[in-house]
């Protein structure tokens, strides 16, 4: 198997994994950085499409704006469901010390 797709395929498992580690954490912060640094690269890649033409190519720059959102959506979606997760449990907590 070729190193680059070991690589491709240890992002692949390990960038979700990791997120749903950063999710889990006390503090919310921590589990917004992979979404944020994804939603700065898709800015990145929407400013190349732009500076590329002496124009505005309005085609390139949505194509790249919505391609290049999907694992920020992903990413998000993952934050969401183990916060609320999170949240739920620590509802459960509160109604049980209240019980004794």
């Amino acid at each position: 198997m070729p190193k680059t797709t070991l690589l491709v395929l240890v992002l692949w498992a390990g960038v979700p994994l990791l997120q749903i580690f950063l999710s889990k954490r006390e503090s919310r912060w921590p589990g917004l950085v992979l979404p944020v640094l994804s939603f700065l690269y898709s800015l990145v890649m929407v400013l190349s499409a732009a500076a590329y033409d002496g124009g505005i190519p309005w085609g390139p720059i949505l194509a790249s704006l919505l391609l290049g959102n999907i694992p920020t959506v992903i990413l998000l979606a993952i934050y969401a469901a183990c916060r609320e997760k999170r949240r739920r449990h620590g509802e459960l907590d509160k109604m049980q010390i209240r019980d004794l």
